[in-house]
């Protein structure tokens, strides 16, 4: 997508868990392995976002994970999930930089699918504890998908 502003943009970051494994995918760009995600479009809020990213880059219905609400939506608003986490950090072009939300969300199948054209190279991988912790991850990317796996596991 294009970007919103030529200085910043916001985007979200998805960590999906199912049966005590953590859903991991090959940035085209980057060719790190990180989680699903992408930009905020204009017309969304990053709840919305990242249903949409989610379901365009591995096809999934996921259920996010956050705080209780604190009130039903009224007529002026509606309350948001917020995120575990929220972080600002350069990207690959000079100068411009992203906002990013991050939730943790549960699914309730491992079977992904892109939906969506521009996302068809990207490799995806569910990674139990042990392999997240050997992998060449950038360690934020490492951080949370351990938090994601430690708050979403399994009874």
């Amino acid at each position: 997508m294009p970007h919103i502003h030529e200085k910043i943009d916001f985007t979200v970051e998805v960590f999906i868990v199912h049966k005590d494994k953590v859903l991991l995918r090959m940035h085209d760009k980057y060719k790190k392995w990180m989680s699903v995600g992408g930009h905020i479009e204009l017309h969304e809020d990053p709840v919305e976002a990242a249903h949409r990213e989610v379901k365009e880059e591995v096809g999934l219905d996921i259920e996010l994970v956050g705080n209780p609400r604190i009130f039903e939506s009224v007529d002026h608003g509606r309350e948001l999930i917020p995120p575990v986490a929220l972080n600002r950090h350069a990207t690959n072009q000079p100068g411009h930089e992203h906002i990013t939300f991050v939730y943790f969300a549960r699914a309730q199948s491992d079977k992904t699918a892109v939906t969506y054209a521009d996302d068809a190279s990207e490799e995806c991988r569910w990674c139990a504890k042990e392999e997240v912790e050997q992998m060449n991850l950038w360690l934020n990317v490492r951080h949370y998908a351990l938090a994601a796996l430690n708050q979403l596991k399994e009874a």
